[in-house]
């Protein structure tokens, strides 16, 4: 997927670069700085040594050495002063001038670690919200994979409202699997005594008889459309879709986070079945409301459940019509459910 949070140690990724929270000096440190030199090995600290430091919100590139990555990109976080000292700018500009340096060395991957959240002191929700603005922001102009990497969960902190309302609305909807099945079973019993009383919709019964009558043309047509559409499969109805609502595909694909490969296999292929991940990521990229992403779920064979917190994260957003792929995401993963998007 073009963009994912993982748990990982950042020095062990296959990656094209990774990107170290330094200091100015760029001679190493502790956290991420001292275990990224420490891994890399003592070629990284000469080469660093050229570069004459770097001043906070830049970032400066040098080989991996040791490392599984080819590139680090070296970049000074601001240490928290409050916030009024212009540190969010200067975090924003970590990030940015980082991804400007992968794209001009034609980079596929890399892998930030949460700037500025160790020994600086910046807030995480607040330095984790802005990674995700300014990496979003790039990814829907660029294709590459990013991953944002915490080293444990301690690591990493969603909002506390934002966490606190989504797992209230958890607590509120959320029902146990077998007390669903009851009243599911419930329901259908209720419904199968109520067809066998009414077999034939009331609009197409004859009152004089009571027996069934010919449909009228009006009803023949809408019947024959919602057959058509009962036909449809998923990769036909996500396609039928996109066109009503006037989107493009990049667009589509881009805020689904997918990459273009697997988006052009969907196109090409009418019987894809995806994920469950993927037929989600494009309801919210499409901003379906939640029947219509039901509709969409069910053509991939899939349902939302009250008895899944991940469905119900997910129906949380769609009702509060927040379709922003990448704050689902980090929701999710406060949540420790599964992300958005990935490409299966």
């Amino acid at each position: 997927m073009p963009f994912e949070i993982i748990r990982a140690d950042i020095t062990h990724l296959k990656v094209d670069g990774i990107v170290n929270a330094a200091n100015e000096t760029l001679l190493g440190g502790g956290g991420v700085d001292g275990a990224i030199h420490k891994a890399a090995g003592p070629e990284l600290l000469e080469a660093c040594k050229k570069l004459g430091g770097c001043q906070t919100g830049e970032a400066k590139l040098t080989r991996g050495y040791n490392l599984p990555a080819r590139y680090v990109i070296h970049t000074v976080g601001p240490v928290w002063r409050g916030g009024d000292q212009g540190e969010e700018e200067q975090l924003r500009a970590c990030y940015t001038n980082a991804l400007e340096i992968a794209h001009a060395k034609n980079m596929e991957s890399l892998a930030f670690p949460l700037i500025s959240t160790g020994i600086f002191g910046y807030p995480k929700d607040l330095a984790l919200k802005i990674a995700i603005s300014v990496i979003g922001d790039f990814l829907m102009q660029h294709e590459l994979v990013i991953y944002l990497v915490v080293y444990d969960h301690g690591a990493f902190a969603l909002s506390e409202k934002l966490f606190n309302t989504v797992k209230a609305y958890i607590d509120d909807h959320y029902i146990e699997e077998n007390f669903e099945s009851i009243r599911m079973e419930s329901h259908y019993q209720k419904s199968v005594a109520y067809e066998s009383e009414m077999p034939y919709p009331k609009s197409i019964i004859d009152e004089a008889t009571h027996k069934p009558s010919k449909p009228s043309s009006a009803v023949q047509r809408r019947l024959k459309n919602m057959l058509k559409e009962l036909e449809e499969t998923f990769s036909e109805h996500l396609l039928r879709l996109i066109d009503i609502k006037g989107k493009s595909d990049v667009e589509v694909y881009k805020k689904a986070n997918i990459d273009r490969k697997l988006f052009s296999k969907i196109r090409g292929d009418k019987d894809y079945k995806p994920s469950k991940s993927t037929a989600l990521a494009f309801a919210i990229a499409l901003e379906l409301n939640l029947d219509e992403t039901k509709d969409l779920l069910k053509k991939a064979g899939f349902a939302l459940s009250n008895s899944s917190k991940f469905d119900l994260i997910i129906s949380y957003f769609i009702t509060e019509s927040t379709y922003n792929i990448f704050e689902i995401n980090e929701t999710l993963f406060a949540f420790e459910q599964p992300l958005l998007g990935i490409n299966k």
